[in-house]
Formats: structure tokens, sequence, C-alpha cells
């Protein structure tokens, strides 16, 4: 009889964690569809003309297209992504998909079904959230589920800005879950899948190769070599399934010219929060200062945001950056994690490799995106349920991201959405990090001294018999920084207008940009150093 009762109890908590997830997307949903007739970027009309094309034109015309200046520089599989939703669109409306009385056609009817496919589509990022939480105890899903499922930056970037990061990163978290189960065919067979919807997610292909390489591979000649084959095999036949076409039709170099336009320039229109800031203002600081002195410093005609292929970093000082020597750099940056890797291919290490190596892609590579500060945040979810270290660090850097993203919605009227979704987060993230670790560090003080001991050191502030306070707690320099990033917003938004009107239009942006960079760089380093002392 008690067999059965625990039997029962068994699998009614085996199907509770999907109902209170299913909670969790349904109250994000809300939120989602609350903020359609929000603001849309030219990013909303690019995935709109994508439909069209896909629609409109045969296969063979799709990586030609100029019809619109938003051109498809998207690896096949998102190209088919998109054919398979301009079936509907269709049915919805048969202008969306015209390919010329389509050009900017935003009537409610495209704006609400873009917004939902948006939204459909994340059902991915809740299968992969799922895969990687149903095995930890019910307070870390419910944490790990409100970071990601509530995160701002998906809501912000997504849902009012407009993409399709929940989806790809969804399918990233798929490959993750299975790499961490032991799965690593699958897991591989998945992360090709990704690199052929999005190819930008391949900073990380470095340390898949490693770590399969060494955990599935490796193990005699015999063995290796046919596990090789297969890994290999999969690899080419996913991407056989997605540029084969185009291979058939003598195009394959034209789609490489679409998905890698290095002329685009070493920096974003609005500079991402990295490494290059750093050099930019280094080069501008020194010429200014060499021409005080006398030298003839000549100012460079091209930009940092644009230019012709090999010419598009025009330094005045420091010597030129093209598109080889950020990826040297990241691939330098990288190595530390691949050593690791190769060393000691850990399954439940692979998630925070894998988010290291975003980090170094967005603090070195060639033309980020502050969008793509996403590609490390929403993995570093997971590893922040780990350790109290491991949360104090996601906690600057979450509130860090978010904020860098901040300038995408620039109109008045999304200024209280962004403000109050990160405000809620931050709040969110600092009751759950309180009853995750205080909970757990006050059952770890009951035991024994030497129990209460470790619980204090590692910060436990609900041990009942404790001085210290209780809640979660971040260290003075966090406190300090977060503080600056204040002082930053009260800059921007009201003392430059207010003393210098329309003078250094660009500083407030600039700001926002290189101190978000001294809290990403940060993060880079505190990963790095976590990796290099891991077991």
């Amino acid at each position: 009889m008690g067999k059965e009762k625990l039997s029962f109890k068994e699998v009614h908590h085996s199907h509770n964690p999907k109902t209170t997830l299913w909670w969790f997307f349904f109250v994000a949903t809300c939120i989602k569809v609350l903020l359609f007739p929000s603001y849309r970027s030219t990013d909303f009309e690019v995935h709109r003309n994508w439909l069209a094309l896909t629609h409109s034109l045969p296969l063979s015309q799709w990586y030609f297209d100029e019809t619109s200046p938003w051109t498809l520089d998207y690896p096949p599989f998102f190209a088919y992504f998109e054919r398979f939703l301009s079936v509907f669109a269709h049915l919805i409306d048969p202008q969306m998909v015209h390919l010329q009385d389509g050009l900017n056609y935003s009537s409610n009817k495209v704006v609400y079904f873009q917004r939902v496919t948006a939204i459909l589509s994340d059902l991915s990022l809740l299968y992969g959230v799922y895969r990687l939480t149903r095995n930890l105890n019910s307070r870390k899903q419910k944490l790990i589920w409100s970071l990601i499922v509530w995160s701002p930056m998906l809501f912000v970037v997504d849902h009012v800005h407009f993409q399709y990061n929940g989806f790809l990163i969804g399918i990233l978290l798929i490959s993750l879950s299975y790499l961490e189960e032991g799965r690593d065919l699958l897991g591989g067979f998945v992360f090709a899948v990704l690199l052929c919807f999005k190819h930008l997610f391949a900073v990380a292909a470095p340390v898949y190769f490693v770590y399969l390489l060494r955990h599935y591979c490796w193990g005699g000649i015999l063995r290796g070599f046919s596990r090789i084959l297969i890994m290999g095999g999969v690899v080419i036949a996913v991407f056989a399934s997605a540029f084969g076409p185009f291979f058939h039709l003598g195009q394959l170099q034209q789609v490489i010219r679409r998905l890698f336009p290095f002329g685009r320039g070493l920096c974003h229109a609005y500079w991402a929060p990295n490494f290059w800031v750093f050099y930019i203002m280094s080069d501008k600081g020194l010429a200014l200062v060499l021409r005080k002195l006398g030298f003839n410093i000549q100012v460079p005609v091209a930009s940092f945001t644009a230019g012709l292929v090999g010419d598009s970093s025009p330094f005045s000082v420091l010597p030129q950056i093209t598109p080889f020597v950020t990826f040297l750099t990241v691939l330098l940056a990288l190595s530390p994690c691949l050593l690791k890797a190769w060393k000691n291919p850990q399954p439940q290490m692979i998630s925070r490799w894998v988010a290291y190596a975003y980090t170094c892609g967005f603090l070195f590579g060639w033309h980020v995106h502050e969008k793509a500060s996403l590609h490390f945040v929403i993995p570093l979810a997971f590893v922040a349920a780990q350790t109290l270290e491991d949360a104090r660090h996601y906690f600057l850097l979450s509130i860090v991201s978010c904020y860098s993203i901040f300038p995408l919605l620039f109109e008045a009227q999304e200024y209280p959405i962004k403000v109050l979704l990160l405000l809620l987060h931050s709040i969110l993230m600092w009751s759950g990090f309180s009853a995750q670790f205080c909970d757990e560090d006050e059952t770890a003080s009951r035991p024994s001294t030497n129990s209460k001991k470790k619980a204090d050191e590692v910060g436990s502030e609900c041990n009942p018999g404790a001085t210290v306070k209780k809640g979660f707690v971040i260290g003075w320099s966090e406190r300090i920084y977060l503080i600056g990033l204040v002082v930053v917003e009260i800059w921007g938004q009201i003392l430059h207008p207010l003393l210098l009107g329309d003078k250094f239009a660009f500083a407030p942006l600039m700001l926002i940009s290189i101190y978000c960079a001294f809290g990403i760089t940060y993060s880079w380093i505190w990963q790095l150093i976590s990796i290099v002392r891991s077991l």
C-alpha cells in the first residue's frame, strides 16, 4: 500500500512541473500580447520581406533578390522556416507576401500575424528549458523559468523590437540538454541544425568540436574512427539538406557572400558594449593627444560602422582591425576553455563553456550586435542556480546586458515599458536567489558547527542564529557599478538634454556602450577564472 502511495506521488510530481511551466509561458504570452501595438524596428519589415520573397520567388532567386534593401542573409533552414510561415501569411492577407505591393506593408493583420509567430516559435525555448531543468528540484526549476521565460531581454528584442531569438536559443538549449544527458550524437545533430538556422551561433562550434571529439569519439582507434564517421556523417547530412539545393544550382558562393557581409564594419551603428569600444576610444584619445603635440595625424575617411571590405576599421594611430584579426582574438580568448574541455570533458560543464564561448564572440567579434548578449545571458541562467557566486555574477550581468539594449527602444512611449521590465526582473532575481540560496544555507547550517561556518562563508544570510542581514547580497563594488547605471541613465535622459541640448547627441549612447562594456568585460574575466579553476 505504501509503495502504491509513493508511486502515485511520484507520478503526480512528474506532471506538476509541466503544468507550472505552462503557467509561466501563459503569463509571458499575456505580456507579449499587450506589447503588440508597441514600437517595431526595421527587423519587422525584414522578416515580412523574407516571407514575401520565399513565397513569391522560386528557391533559385532567394539569395539574389534585391527588391527590398533587406535581402535574405540567414542560412537556408531559416529561409525554409519563413517559407513555411508564408503559407499561413498568404491565407490571412495575400498582400503580406506580395513581393512588390507588400513593401513596408504594416496593416494590423501583418502586425498580429508576425507577433503571434514570434510567440508560438518560443515553444522551442519552452521545450529546451524544460529538458534542461526536468531533473532539478522544484525551487531551482521555478528560479530558472522566471529568469528565462520571463526574460526582459527576450520581451524587448523579440516581442517589441521584433526578432526570433527565443526560437533559436531554444534549439541551442535542446542541444545542450542532450549533451548534459550524455546523448552526444543528438546534441551534435541539433547544434548542426541550429547553425543552418543562424550561422552566428557558430562561435560555440570550437567548444562543440573539442568536447564531442574528446567525450564522444575518443577511446581506441576503431571506436574513435567509427564514431568520427558517424558524427561527421550526421553533420554533413544536416548541412547537405540545408545547402544542398543551392550547391546543385551553383549558388553556394552567393549564399556564403550573403551570410558573411564583412564590409559592414567593425562595429554596429550603436556600438555593442565590447572590447572594441575601448580600442576605438583609445585610438581617438591618442589621435587627439598627438595632434595637440603637433603630430600630423590624418582623420580617417571610412567609418567604424560601414565601409568597404578590408577598410572598415579606420584607426588613426592603433593598428587596423580586420575580420581575420577578430577571428584570431576570439579563438585566443576561447583557448583556455578548449583546453579544459579537452582535458576533462564534463557534461555538467557544457552550458558554462558554451556561454563563455558566446561571451568571447560578443566581446571580441566583428560587427557585433548588442542583441547578441542573449546568446550567453540565457544559458548562464542555468549556471546561476548552481552556486551563490554564480548567482551574484548573473545578477550583475543580466542587469547590465538588459540595460545595454535600452537604446533599441528609443521612442518615448516605450520608455516606461523597458524600465518596468528591468525593475521587475531585478526584483524577481533578488527574491528568487534569496529563496534558493538562503534556504540551502539554513539547511546546511543545522547539522554541525562546521557546516554552519561553511554556510556563513558563502553568504548564509538566512541562518536564524546569525547576526548578518537576511536576503541575497552582492558586493560593494557590484552595488557601486549598478548605481553607476542609474547615473548614466539620468545623464542621458535628463542632464544631457538640459545642459547641452542637441550638442553631442551621440554622447549618451556612447556612454551607455562604454559603461556597459566594463560590466561585460568583468563578466568575461569572471567566467574565464571560474572555468580555469574548475576541476
